[in-house]
């Protein structure tokens, strides 16, 4: 049977308060329960806390620390905009699901730019640059592009002047993704863009205001590369979104979409079966912020009734793997439900993500240092370095008890150290 402590014990056998706790708890590093004497409290796995000390007593060396710093063990970059508590998101500190109850994308907006005024989208939504070519990604990026190329550095510039140029952004993005053109906030130009009645509206209002953020992502951090060089906001978002279109991050809702039409062609039961029993893992399940579920997909699925294949086919998957789905399973559903275009799931997360993709650019600006990794070279040595070791080596070799005898210099040595040596 597994031990389980309170916060007060964990706190003081980590060394930590109870904020970092929580944290490893969102991270999946921590198993927590509620205490079954007082409900209100929790009680963490005694196991994992030991480890936990044991691991953070250890200490690391500075190119282990490095490198997870990059891949995601800690967190490398301060930032006030998003973060993860009691296992939901956060914008500036104001839970990201209660928000999305009855906020717009521009409230969102509003709040992770940090604006004085609310963002209005609709600056640029009729630019013939943004109408152009097949609503679409292609017509997106080619939108960023063109914007990108003649874009104006952000360095020395007020940040009233970059919020208004953000604003047009995400109106042009938005339009090239096929929302209608106009002054009505975003979700209701979404909805009429893709024919959609009214209650349509909400669930995308809904939708987009949960992907607004979420913390240091990928996209997030390659944004904030590009600001800390002075490129332009334009090119600031083209470098968030074109990594958001990884099927590993932004664009998984397409690996679910896929999925769908699968479980549509030959039934969830032959689905699940060929996907278990060959080890494949099934897109959109699971997230390793959310050990207990990603409570954005709970919220969004929450308020439609998916088709009825697609709601068996996640019960089951759900029962055989433990695993609960997440936001992209959730946005994949919303849009067979209701037979949206075929690139609205990536469409929606791209305008919505783009938020919070410029709210990262334009905190990356109070930093004056740009940002530069070091790499750590395990490549081969160049040939001038390789040949001035080998001189090296005779100097050191002879001070080793194997060496050559007395009086025998180390270049002739037999050939069996040298060819080592090589």
């Amino acid at each position: 049977m597994a031990s389980w402590i309170s916060m007060d014990e964990a706190c003081r056998l980590l060394g930590v308060q109870p904020q970092t706790v929580y944290a490893y708890v969102s991270r999946g590093k921590l198993e927590v329960m509620p205490d079954p004497v007082d409900t209100r409290r929790s009680l963490y796995r005694a196991e994992d806390v030991a480890g936990l000390a044991k691991r953070k007593q250890a200490g690391r060396k500075h190119e282990t620390l490095a490198a997870n710093t990059l891949f995601g063990s800690e967190p490398s970059i301060p930032t006030a905009l998003c973060s993860f508590f009691r296992g939901r998101p956060h914008y500036r500190g104001q839970d990201a699901v209660n928000l999305a109850r009855t906020a717009t994308l521009e409230d969102a907006a509003q709040l992770l730019w940090d604006a004085e005024q609310p963002a209005d989208f609709s600056d640029a939504a009729s630019s013939p640059t943004a109408r152009s070519g097949k609503p679409g990604r292609i017509a997106g990026f080619t939108v960023l592009a063109s914007l990108s190329a003649g874009g104006h550095s952000t360095r020395g510039r007020l940040t009233r002047v970059l919020h208004h140029e953000a604003q047009g952004l995400v109106g042009q993005l938005a339009t090239a993704f096929g929302a209608q053109p106009g002054r009505q906030p975003l979700h209701l130009r979404f909805a009429k863009g893709w024919k959609q009645p009214p209650e349509v509206a909400e669930l995308l209002r809904t939708a987009m205001v949960l992907l607004a953020d979420h913390e240091l992502t990928s996209s997030a951090f390659v944004a904030r590369i590009a600001a800390s060089t002075g490129a332009s906001l334009p090119a600031c978002l083209l470098a968030g979104l074109t990594t958001l279109s990884g099927p590993l991050h932004g664009d998984a809702s397409g690996r679910v979409q896929s999925l769908f039409s699968e479980v549509e062609r030959l039934g969830d039961d032959k689905v699940v079966a060929h996907y278990l029993s060959t080890g494949l893992p099934l897109a959109g399940f699971g997230h390793h912020l959310y050990p207990d579920g990603d409570p954005r997909a709970a919220a969004l699925l929450a308020l439609f009734e998916p088709p009825d294949v697609i709601v068996r086919f996640i019960e089951k998957v759900t029962a055989l793997t433990g695993l609960q789905p997440n936001i992209d399973v959730a946005l994949a559903a919303l849009v067979a439900h209701y037979r949206m275009p075929a690139d609205a799931a990536f469409g929606l997360f791209a305008t919505a993500r783009s938020v919070g993709l410029l709210a990262h650019s334009l905190e990356q600006l109070g930093v004056p240092q740009v940002i530069r990794p070091r790499g750590r070279y395990v490549g081969p040595m160049p040939e001038a370095e390789a040949a001035r070791a080998v001189a090296i080596a005779p100097r050191s070799s002879s001070r080793r008890t194997d060496g050559p005898p007395p009086g025998q210099s180390a270049a002739r040595a037999p050939d069996r150290k040298r060819a080592s040596a090589e």
